[in-house]
């Protein structure tokens, strides 16, 4: 697997598509550990409204989903297998992520186990923490 995933490569790891992939790239990939994502916020989301009178932040629910999207890069990614986002517990959110930040998704497995992940997610804006969450998603292979 590649250091670094962008573009196709992504979107070959990732079932999600525009405008509902909420990852634009994964830094470090360990398979089976550990991996760093990266969501550049910017103004032109479909979240964002242009007539908003002050800058709107991103839905917590959607850092959430990020950090679920980022869960993929924990996967092997020649085992063809795709990790489906099931719960989210001990769900914290600190600080927004507004348009211009660059968001980034930490996740680090806990324990997998008969095909179900348990992940520690952590999303960050220039060190400063954004939320965090336990993550459940289910592995399973790719259709």
């Amino acid at each position: 697997m590649p250091a670094e995933l962008h573009g196709a490569e992504l979107e070959a790891l990732l079932p999600h598509r525009h405008p509902f992939l909420l990852v634009d790239r994964i830094r470090v990939i360990e398979p089976g550990r550990r991996a760093i994502g990266v969501k550049l916020v910017s103004a032109g989301e479909w979240w964002c409204s242009a007539d908003a009178p002050t800058p709107l932040a991103m839905p917590f629910s959607l850092v959430i989903e990020a950090l679920a999207q980022a869960t993929c890069g924990l996967l092997d990614g020649a085992s063809g297998a795709i990790a489906y986002f099931m719960a989210a517990d001990r769900v914290r959110f600190r600080h927004p992520a507004r348009p211009g930040d660059e968001l980034q998704l930490s996740v680090t497995l806990r324990s997998f186990r008969r095909g179900i992940c348990r992940i520690d997610g952590v999303a960050t804006v220039d060190g400063r923490l954004v939320a965090s969450a336990t993550l459940t998603s289910i592995s399973r292979p790719a259709p």
